[in-house]
């Protein structure tokens, strides 16, 4: 009875008996995929770690960055309606000139820790973490762990992505959604159903991605729809009616905000900075759309006058090589010409594969997005920065990683491995020759890239014939040697801070725009700075955040445009008015068109002295604007010292008709706005635009008594003379 009776508390049964154990949460995020190698996991987990404290480090030294998006990420986390419209301050006189989506996260994390430098810029370091994340997944699903491996290497090594997932402008969150729209159409046309959910996932990301920065992401929305109606599986009546639910889902996550704006009674929103009649579809097809490409932006600077032409226009010279010049090609181009090769090494080893076959649609997917998007920065006419190129990286790095991985599959073939071959050695010249354009900066560098690249060129010949091991010692220099200049390129980058409207990756030189305080060279063209002009800082070739020196003249023979006379202070001469004291410590005169501060603060934000800061928080909360200035920059700067809003007369380039002199003297008769800051950038006619800057400041300095405080110049707006 005993023996039959079972026990209060069963024993555990016998080990051999027990089934497997699952492994804790921590041992499978560790771990990863059953099937993985032991290494997969650890090193994609390793890549990531590196990424983020490689992009955490020094992030502070960037100050606000770009104070213009600053001080609307500072709106935001004041007022929800400033969140909403992407207001550049609390009061809601005029938006930035792009949607609000990239400034969401960055308010969000000012609501959540204050304001500050880290927690304007963390968001963006996350977003680039996340973008090579996704890369890698993109990549290693269809190629393996080791092709994800190279790919999220190269992205996060890239100096322009090394620059902007540390940088406030909308070039972050878009970099990462048109790298999530990628992996969702690679996920749709892998289900043998066609994958109608990843494709409106896709959409989304399209979606989201124009929030960010209207046109440009939809520069990729013709190859992906292409290579889905052609590569995907079924029908093509069904094919075409799931890129049809994919368009909805766009214009649904995307259109939702615009409608809004467009029906919002103007009298009760912010003015749509960018546009001349207050309408965000005007921003969107002209400031920021078609006049980007044929080059007539209303508004703009030096624009509103047609196409700069391709012999070299107001932002450098435009065709094929664009991306490969002085002023860009450092930033990008390192693995570019090893990206086109692979990529057509790549479409020949898949070419007589299945119309669904998910690899040579992987090809086609991110050629066809680094073409599209190549072919369109290579040759638009409009505003273009060094920086933009970021978009060209995720596309970049996939066809690296994917190449790489189909030619070393394929080295026992001798055109595999001299394809394999070419391109390290391309690579290694490539980067020989850019290196050359800083010859200061580590010249020992640019030697070893050549020699380690010739050596393993050579090796990669040999691959299918020598033992695997000689092969992936050749392959490993051969990757080494590709990745060590835009490495130091990158360290280079991380360990400088930027400000300003126009940031350039990389040493002095490798870009000609703005590191360090004040932004570098406030002017487009694309050109080196003029003979015998010498730099601020003692050091090389291009501007360094000082721009040009002793007031010397911008490229190209670039003038203020369209033959406007400087308005009060106005860069390139003009003089200073109403008791105010150039801003160049007792120079007596104004800073030069490109200076450090230059444009009269169009491009780079002023200094805020520890007066003028303590003058406009007298009595602060009781005006709705604390100040107006003119021009954006100008106006950000006073608004982040001080936390209070500041109307930022005429928008970014002081050319917005916001407000109207009629509008501004209804403000002051209302008792409004407290002081009216001095100097600035812009003003009316700029670029064509309609903006009241100039008007408003003659009729300020006409009613209002002038006082210095520091070297600032406030007219106090409730007091007339």
């Amino acid at each position: 009875m005993t023996a039959l009776t079972p026990p209060v508390n069963p024993p555990a049964p016998p080990a051999a008996h027990a089934g497997p154990r699952a492994p804790g949460r921590l041992a499978r995020l560790w771990r990863g995929r059953p099937d993985d190698a032991p290494w997969v996991r650890p090193a994609f987990l390793g890549l990531l770690a590196v990424t983020t404290a490689l992009y955490l480090w020094n992030l502070t030294a960037s100050g606000y960055a770009n104070s213009f998006y600053s001080a609307a990420v500072q709106a935001g986390g004041e007022s929800w309606k400033a969140f909403f419209f992407g207001s550049l301050d609390a009061a809601n006189a005029i938006t930035v000139d792009k949607p609000p989506a990239a400034l969401w996260p960055m308010a969000l994390s000012v609501r959540l820790f204050g304001l500050g430098s880290w927690q304007i810029l963390l968001p963006e370091v996350l977003m680039g973490v996340g973008t090579v994340a996704v890369l890698y997944a993109a990549v290693r699903r269809r190629f393996g762990a080791g092709a994800g491996l190279i790919a999220g290497t190269v992205l996060a090594l890239t100096p322009v992505a090394a620059l902007m997932f540390r940088f406030n402008n909308p070039d972050a969150l878009l970099a990462l959604l048109m790298t999530v729209a990628a992996y969702a159409v690679l996920r749709a046309l892998e289900s043998a159903e066609g994958g109608t959910k990843w494709l409106v996932a896709a959409g989304v990301a399209f979606g989201f991605a124009f929030l960010a920065k209207t046109l440009q992401a939809f520069l990729i929305l013709p190859p992906l729809a292409l290579v889905y109606a052609v590569c995907a599986p079924g029908r093509p009546l069904k094919r075409f009616g799931r890129l049809g639910l994919a368009g909805l889902a766009l214009i649904v996550s995307g259109g939702w905000w615009v409608a809004l704006v467009e029906l919002w009674p103007a009298a009760s929103r912010p003015y749509v900075g960018g546009s001349q009649n207050n309408s965000f579809l005007e921003l969107t097809f002209g400031y920021n759309g078609l006049g980007r490409i044929n080059g007539d932006e209303v508004g703009s600077v030096g624009g509103g006058g047609g196409p700069g032409g391709g012999q070299g226009g107001r932002w450098g010279e435009t065709g094929l090589l664009r991306m490969f010049n002085d002023s860009i090609g450092g930033q990008i181009s390192w693995l570019l010409p090893a990206a086109l090769l692979l990529l057509v090494a790549g479409l020949v080893v898949t070419w007589r594969a299945p119309r669904t076959d998910t690899a040579r649609a992987a090809f086609l997917v991110w050629g066809g997005s680094l073409l599209m998007t190549l072919g369109v920065f290579s040759f638009m006419a409009g505003i273009f920065h060094e920086y933009y190129t970021v978009a060209l990286a995720p596309y970049l790095a996939a066809l690296v990683g994917m190449g790489a991985a189909v030619l070393w599959e394929e080295r026992t073939r001798i055109a595999a491995s001299a394809t394999l071959a070419a391109a390290v050695g391309v690579t290694a010249w490539w980067s020989w020759t850019l290196l050359g354009r800083t010859p200061d900066y580590l010249p020992w560098l640019r030697w070893t890239v050549l020699v380690a690249g010739a050596v393993a060129a050579l090796g990669l010949l040999a691959a299918g014939r020598v033992d695997r091991r000689l092969g992936l010692a050749a392959a490993g220099l051969g990757l080494a040697a590709g990745l060590a200049a835009p490495f130091a390129y990158t360290l280079e980058t991380l360990s400088t801070g930027h400000q300003g409207s126009i940031v350039t990756a990389g040493p002095a030189g490798a870009g000609f725009g703005g590191r360090g305080p004040g932004g570098g060279r406030g002017f487009p063209g694309g050109g080196e700075l003029p003979a015998g002009t010498q730099r601020t800082d003692g050091g090389g070739r291009g501007a360094d955040g000082g721009g040009q020196a002793g007031g010397a003249q911008p490229p190209n023979g670039m003038q203020p445009p369209n033959g406007m006379q400087p308005p009060n202070g106005f860069p390139g001469g003009g003089q200073a008015q109403g008791g105010q004291q150039p801003p160049t410590g007792g120079t007596g005169r104004m800073p030069a068109f490109g200076e450090r501060g230059g444009m009269g603060g169009l491009l780079n934000g002023a200094s805020v002295g520890a007066e003028a800061k303590a003058k406009l928080l007298q009595d602060a909360d009781a005006y709705t604007w604390a100040a107006a200035a003119v021009g954006a920059q100008n106006a950000a700067s006073y608004q982040l010292a001080t936390e209070k809003p500041v109307m930022a007369i005429g928008g970014f380039n002081g050319s917005d008709p916001s407000p109207t002199l009629a509008q501004f003297k209804q403000y002051v008769a209302e008792g409004r706005i407290h002081y009216f800051i001095g100097g600035g950038g812009g003003g009316g006619g700029m670029g064509g635009g309609m903006g009241g800057g100039s008007e408003i400041s003659t009729w300020v300095q006409e009613n209002f008594t002038a006082t210095t405080v520091g070297d600032t110049t406030f007219y106090d707006l409730t007091a007339p003379a």
